[in-house]
């Protein structure tokens, strides 16, 4: 077993998701930051979650090529490169056959309506008499796509399903989580992937020659066998960044919680029962929370921060591509 330390391996997660330097803005550099999809649960979170990894982020890059948007991991909505819609819908397809009926069904029913319009999906689930988040079971089958910007029902159009074997592809995305969230096992990526825990161990199963068992301060895990060397290495501090509600750098649970933030007290405050707040990354550190109200950016920093510090996080708070604001952000401290 390899044995991997908490340093090691926040900081090669740090590294993958690009959050040790933001990176130009190139349709690759993009594609690389998507690679396990950016939760856009939140309005307009997966915009932020670009900022703090791409330069020169401007308010319409969530929506633009090469990234479209879908009904992803455990239904929420989440903005990825175009060419993962198979990874993120077909990946997660139900294995029953009673499910995965269901999702083509109302996969054949929408394409009928549709009829290659873009629809408001509350018009549309009203054509076939179903409630409008029904029409999210049939996002697995990868025969359409969402674009929602968070102010009303998002629309929903047709495209053509993508021509990859939903085990191929779950396959994939399993290696996209292994690659952003890794060390990891079979139960965290059913976690996070919304498949049974029968479905993931298959998939680790099935990657068995790929992986390296390591040890970890939570308990054992895998990693890709490629990505050992990248973990051995010491990669630079990370820069201050504010990180959006479900970012992907914290989207944990379980035992991968106190990987991350030690105390018990703070992972309370991070992780809460309702809308979980913003992070403030700074120095390596999760260092406190942050919430917005309109142009009212409030933080809570969890420990006594020096000038410069408050002065790098202040920098990044105002730096934040906020659509829609009438006037400067207003930087608060708690």
């Amino acid at each position: 077993m390899v044995q991997l330390s908490r340093d090691q391996i926040l900081s090669f997660r740090r590294h993958v998701s690009a959050l040790d330097r933001r990176l130009p803005y190139l349709d690759d550099s993009l594609k690389l930051i998507a690679g396990a999809g950016l939760q856009d649960s939140m309005p307009r979170a997966a915009l932020l979650s670009i900022h703090a990894r791409v330069e020169g982020t401007r308010y319409s890059t969530w929506s633009e090529p090469p990234l479209v948007q879908v009904w992803g991991p455990r239904y929420s909505a989440y903005v990825i490169a175009n060419d993962d819609v198979p990874l993120f819908t077909l990946g997660r397809l139900p294995d029953s056959p009673k499910n995965r009926r269901r999702a083509e069904e109302i996969a054949h029913r929408l394409e009928e309506v549709l009829e290659g319009r873009r629809m408001d999906a509350r018009e549309a689930a009203s054509l076939i008499g179903m409630h409008p988040n029904a029409l999210r079971y049939a996002a697995p089958t990868g025969r359409f796509l969402i674009h929602w910007d968070g102010a009303r029902q998002p629309l929903i159009w047709s495209v053509p399903a993508p021509q990859v074997e939903p085990f191929e592809a779950r396959v994939e995305l399993a290696r996209r989580f292994l690659h952003f969230f890794g060390p990891a096992t079979s139960q965290s990526f059913s976690s996070w992937a919304g498949v049974t825990q029968s479905a993931a161990a298959d998939v680790f199963h099935a990657l068995s020659g790929d992986l390296t068992g390591v040890d970890t301060p939570i308990g054992p895990g895998s990693i890709l066998a490629e990505d050992e060397p990248k973990f051995r290495s010491r990669n630079p501090a990370s820069s201050t960044r504010l990180l959006p509600s479900g970012d992907t750098y914290y989207l944990l649970q379980d035992d991968d919680r106190k990987l991350l933030i030690l105390e018990k007290q703070h992972r309370n405050r991070l992780w809460t029962s309702r809308v979980w707040p913003g992070a403030i990354l700074h120095e390596d550190e999760i260092v406190g929370t942050w919430r917005r109200s309109q142009n009212k950016v409030s933080l809570d920093p969890w420990r006594k921060l020096g000038r410069a510090s408050r002065d790098a996080i202040e920098r990044e708070a105002i730096s934040l591509p906020i659509p829609g604001l009438h006037a400067s952000i207003d930087v608060r401290w708690e």
